[in-house]
């Protein structure tokens, strides 16, 4: 059996953490279905899809292979953090003014839960030792 390198076991964590994110969306999206109606399940859809985008490009920028030099990885995080947090502004925008949610606190509840997922963090990306 095949070991998987270091890098390769943690970028297979960061998707068991986008697992996580979308489970819990999908959860409160249930709910909102069976409480609300359709148009509280299309709130709940895009408070999910608030949250998870500017997570994935994160991981995306923050991780790319660059040089060995400790400086550019770092600059990465911070570019990787900046651009995180106007890809949250600008979807948040983009909901707000062109679909706003028929059901506020919906949006919000599923845009909360997936934040929370970061708290998880620490048992959804950690290092396994291989067999």
């Amino acid at each position: 059996m095949p070991h998987a390198s270091t890098a390769q076991r943690r970028s297979l964590d960061f998707r068991r953490l986008f697992q996580a994110q979308l489970a819990t969306t999908v959860f409160i999206m249930v709910v909102a279905s069976a409480v609300s109606g359709s148009q509280a399940t299309l709130s709940a859809l895009m408070g999910g899809v608030v949250s998870i985008l500017p997570a994935i490009y994160f991981v995306w920028r923050g991780t790319r292979r660059t040089a060995k030099q400790p400086q550019r990885k770092v600059l990465n995080l911070y570019q990787a953090a900046m651009g995180k947090f106007g890809l949250t502004v600008a979807l948040f925008a983009l909901v707000f003014s062109i679909v706003p949610p028929s059901n506020p606190a919906y949006f919000f509840v599923a845009y909360v839960v997936a934040q929370l997922m970061y708290w998880l963090t620490p048992w959804l990306v950690r290092e396994r030792s291989t067999p």
